[in-house]
């Protein structure tokens, strides 16, 4: 499952949150609700209840403290449609006004429509519209680059336990880190990447190597263990140990 992400309608209407800027992805705002709609399906084969009281399109319960919503999964990115406070026995029960609002949409729908709905509720209005869409793809290159990021420590922290080549695939190219310390003196770094990439995308890439010099990356025409493979390209540099050593004693 891709990150669960609240529609715009949902996060400004019923969190009362406002909308913030497109470098800051909706999948990261801090609100109990979005935590626990994040977590419930962060998983593919996990199991989720029905709302039950809407028939017309599949909703699912997500819960935590006071707070409750409404979750819709299109294809593998789940959506929080709608949300509320609970509120026992009283007319303002989430789940109840759900539904209840949902029966009144239906009665409008059918009113100003030939072909009535057969469901006991609508609730098209709650899902994604194409601004929702278009918010998502606006925050597409926001995600990339926190993910090369995480990517580049992640290899950088692999290599310098083993010494080894380590590598991540994208869907375009793949990155492969390798280090090489000498007795603790200076710490040699390769960095690769196969596939063909834009200049700026491996300038991005090796500007996010920790502890190496932005201007000290030289291109190589072998890695240390091997030539290099049709397609590929490869840099070297030097890696500050201090930084090395910050970088394992990091390690999650």
């Amino acid at each position: 499952m891709r990150p669960a992400r609240p529609t715009l309608r949902c996060l400004c209407d019923d969190l009362g949150l406002p909308l913030p800027a497109v470098t800051d992805p909706l999948d990261g705002i801090e609100h109990p609700i979005l935590a626990k709609t994040a977590e419930q399906f962060a998983a593919d084969d996990a199991k989720h209840e029905r709302i039950r009281a809407v028939d017309d399109q599949v909703l699912f319960k997500v819960k935590v403290q006071r707070w409750r919503g409404a979750v819709w999964v299109d294809a593998d990115l789940p959506w929080l449609v709608a949300a509320g406070r609970r509120e026992d026995g009283s007319t303002d029960d989430f789940y109840a006004a759900l539904e209840a609002d949902g029966k009144t949409a239906r009665t409008r729908y059918n009113a100003g429509n030939a072909d009535a709905l057969k469901s006991a509720t609508y609730t098209a209005h709650l899902l994604p519209t194409r601004d929702d869409h278009v918010r998502y793809r606006a925050e597409a290159g926001v995600r990339f680059v926190r993910r090369l990021r995480t990517t580049v420590l992640t290899l950088s922290r692999s290599t310098l336990r083993d010494g080894e080549e380590h590598t991540v695939d994208f869907d375009t190219f793949t990155i492969g880190l390798q280090v090489r310390a000498d007795d603790g003196h200076e710490t040699y770094l390769a960095v690769r990447i196969t596939g063909s990439v834009p200049p700026n995308l491996a300038t991005l890439i090796l500007r996010n190597v920790p502890g190496c010099e932005a201007d000290g990356w030289y291109p190589e025409y072998a890695l240390p263990e091997r030539d290099l493979l049709p397609a590929e390209q490869a840099w070297s540099n030097l890696m500050d140990p201090r930084e090395a050593a910050r970088v394992l004693d990091a390690e999650p």
